[in-house]
């Protein structure tokens, strides 16, 4: 039996939304979000999905009548759960490639109201050979533009007309770019003035910050998880059981997308800058924190990492002791933020390795964990002795090898070249302050003099010259990090 078999008696629904993009993500975030916010508020939701780039997936949704079953799996009110459920919100989809003009006519639909987007961080981009004539323009804003154009002239420019366009690609400040790049093909366009002033005055261009991880398609498991469902879906998606999103908007998109009186995790805010510093120091900050330092002590995933009695430990007190104290929001806030991200570390269904997170671990120490560092100083005083003990931990680790297993490091060809060449110089000298001073030293990674700090160069030596003759697990006890 197939999902469409499945699923009979359905209540066809307004389209109300535009969405660009059928990955995982759309499907296991904002997909479901409408179809809770439908369930919970009778939000009459309906959405057409656009299909971004030439080969997509419309085709197969088309196949399920746009039908798909979420699995979400991770810790729920302190257990393990896997709970799942048809998400059927999706009325049409349309394929710009295959035909324009359909594309252009949903423009005319007099119920359309907002426009969600995730084509990848790449997707925001202008693109000067984008043209009005193009059946579609290549880039997403060029088809974006062609579409709020067409909607502008059929309308005459009412606007009541204008669209609430959230985007979810993960660059800063995602709908301000969006609306500038629009505003600014409207000019390479040569568009009359009229419609630049419609789009800045009656649509809504909201800034977002989006929180889920979506593995996907399960398909070790799928053989499974038909028997389990009684009917055949080649679009199942796994996502996990948190979920976060903040919208930066207008009061008019709370009041009009009101998923906030849903029982959902999303908030609604005149600036989500803080909650950005937020995820970024916490969540993404404790992934780099831990991958050197885990690495070297032998675990290979998150989830083991945060359940080892010493590490685990660890990783709790850098976040809550070195990590939190940097930060602005309310403290309870912070914490049940931190508490909920040990959660997901612990997630049972998700093997996250250490190895998959070190990719590009110099700059991502930079943007996670260096702000940390250096408002810690400031606000403290001192040293946060376990940030440094990481940052010792991972120029070691950019070593390329531990004992005599070899290290398979991703990163820029500067900063891995820079690493061999300093370490080469350590073997010839077996000088660690003079090897710290350089690391500290390293503007082009860290965009200013670290070994300015006072004392951080004799600490982070002191800490690299521990780990390399003693062990990490040694060094990490006598220096009561751990």
């Amino acid at each position: 039996m197939k999902i469409t078999d499945y699923i009979s008696n359905r209540t066809p629904l307004p389209v109300r939304v535009l969405q660009f993009g059928e990955g995982n993500f759309l499907r296991a975030f904002v997909d479901w979000i409408i179809h809770r916010m439908n369930q919970q508020l009778h939000f009459n939701g309906g959405v057409s999905v656009v299909q971004p780039i030439a080969q997509g997936m419309t085709d197969i949704l088309d196949a399920q009548e746009g039908l798909y079953t979420l699995y979400l799996n991770g810790i729920k009110n302190g257990q393990a759960v896997s709970e799942h459920e048809v998400i059927d919100c999706i009325q049409r989809t349309v394929n710009p490639y295959k035909d324009g003009q359909a594309y252009l006519s949903e423009a005319e639909n007099p119920d359309l109201r907002f426009i969600f987007s995730n084509t990848t961080e790449a997707g925001i981009a202008f693109s000067a050979e984008d043209r009005l004539t193009d059946t579609p323009p290549a880039s997403f804003p060029g088809k974006l533009t062609a579409l709020l154009y067409h909607r502008y002239r059929h309308f005459a420019g009412a606007a009541d007309k204008g669209i609430i366009i959230i985007p979810c690609e993960l660059i800063e400040k995602n709908g301000d770019t969006l609306r500038d790049i629009l505003l600014k093909i409207a000019t390479h366009w040569n568009l009359e003035p009229g419609f630049s002033q419609w789009l800045k005055a009656a649509n809504y261009f909201c800034n977002t910050l989006v929180d889920r991880i979506v593995p996907g398609y399960p398909r070790n498991r799928i053989a499974e998880i038909h028997a389990e469902l009684g009917y055949e879906d080649t679009l199942v998606v796994e996502g996990e059981q948190f979920h976060l999103w903040v919208i930066e908007g207008p009061a008019q998109a709370q009041a009009e997308f009101p998923a906030d009186k849903a029982g959902l995790n999303v908030l609604f805010t005149d600036d989500l800058t803080p909650y950005r510093t937020r995820k970024v120091r916490i969540l993404n900050g404790a992934h780099t924190v831990m991958v050197p330092v885990a690495y070297l002590y032998g675990e290979e995933a998150v989830r083991q990492t945060v359940e080892h009695p010493i590490l685990g430990k660890y990783v709790r007190e850098t976040l809550f002791e070195e990590i939190i104290p940097t930060l602005d929001l309310p403290a309870a806030e912070l914490a049940q933020f931190a508490e909920d991200v040990i959660d997901r570390f612990r997630n049972p269904y998700i093997h996250h390795l250490l190895l998959s997170i070190s990719l590009n671990s110099v700059s991502k120490f930079k943007t996670r964990v260096l702000p940390s560092l250096l408002t810690y100083v400031a606000r403290q005083g001192n040293l946060p002795r376990r940030l440094v003990f990481s940052l010792a931990a991972l120029v070691i680790f950019y070593r390329g090898r531990t004992g005599e297993v070899i290290i398979p490091l991703n990163d820029s060809p500067e900063y891995l070249d820079f690493f061999a060449l300093v370490w080469g110089e350590w073997e010839t000298t077996g000088d660690t302050q003079l090897l710290a001073e350089k690391v500290l030293k390293l503007t082009l990674a860290w965009e200013k003099d670290l070994s300015e700090i006072p004392g951080l160069t004799e600490l982070l030596g002191e800490y690299i010259s521990s780990i390399m003759t003693k062990g990490i697990e040694t060094a990490g006890k006598e220096s009561e990090i751990f």
